[in-house]
């Protein structure tokens, strides 16, 4: 199909000669998962459409339906305005290389700055050819063990949408799930630390007297270091309290 996109807001995923209809509707699977959606298939091996790839795609066959399917890799990208082309591999060509991760911040800002951006990615037993990246503009370069450079189609699909999605999404760096309470207030840590110093002093723990100040300091640091919920809270309070209940019964 054509692109009747005029500003696709998404670089479009090329694959390149693919061998195997499996691995075309597992990158379309891997593309769906971070909001990638327009695929162009080049030349493959195996025909078009693909029932292997439709069996593979898992809820993402939209995207075959609506891939672009074209005879050669000018085809493909003849109206991107900035190409990346990757590999594992070194290359003699003389291109600006990318990490997956900078290469999709760039390809975020020159969408939004209407341009239109293409990511190839080369078929499944040896990738792209120098005389395909030589097509390109630039080259993303996976990090991989150079022992074991060859990474699975969708695989590299995944990994370039998950950087896609980075590079665009709102995502936390680091969140905390709070499982229904709340941080705790400091008046409430104060409480807590009243309760546990005033429980301890009882049993004696404040010894020996010159360093019952300290100790009574490091004690308040303590709590005041810890990030607290209401509900650790309210459990550290049960806990002294179960702990008076059970040395009551102990001396009796």
């Amino acid at each position: 199909m054509s692109d009747a996109v005029e500003n696709p807001t998404t670089p479009a995923i090329v694959l390149v000669r693919p061998q195997m209809g499996e691995n075309i509707g597992a990158s379309a699977r891997a593309m769906w998962n971070f909001g990638l959606d327009r695929m162009r298939v080049v030349a493959p091996r195996d025909g078009w459409p693909n029932q292997a790839a439709v069996a593979l795609a898992s809820g993402a066959g939209r995207l075959l339906d609506e891939a672009r399917l074209s005879p050669d890799l000018a085809d493909g990208i003849k109206d991107c305005s900035f190409v990346f082309a990757t590999t594992a591999r070194t290359r003699d060509l003389t291109k600006p290389l990318f990490s997956p991760e900078q290469a999709m911040k760039a390809a975020a800002l020159k969408i939004a700055e209407g341009q239109r951006v293409a990511v190839l990615f080369g078929p499944e037993r040896a990738g792209l050819e120098n005389d395909d990246i030589a097509c390109a503009n630039a080259i993303i370069s996976v990090p991989v063990n150079p022992a074991f450079p060859s990474l699975n189609l969708a695989q590299c699909v995944l990994l370039v949408g998950y950087e896609w999605m980075r590079a665009t999404g709102e995502i936390d760096p680091e969140s905390v799930e709070m499982a229904g309470t709340v941080w705790a207030e400091q008046q409430e840590i104060e409480h807590l630390a009243s309760h546990y110093e005033e429980r301890l002093n009882e049993m004696g723990f404040f010894f020996p007297q010159h360093k019952s100040e300290s100790m009574r300091l490091n004690l308040r640091n303590f709590w005041s270091r810890m990030p607290m919920t209401r509900a650790d809270v309210q459990m550290m309070h049960g806990v002294m309290r179960q702990v008076m209940r059970w040395t009551g019964r102990r001396d009796e």
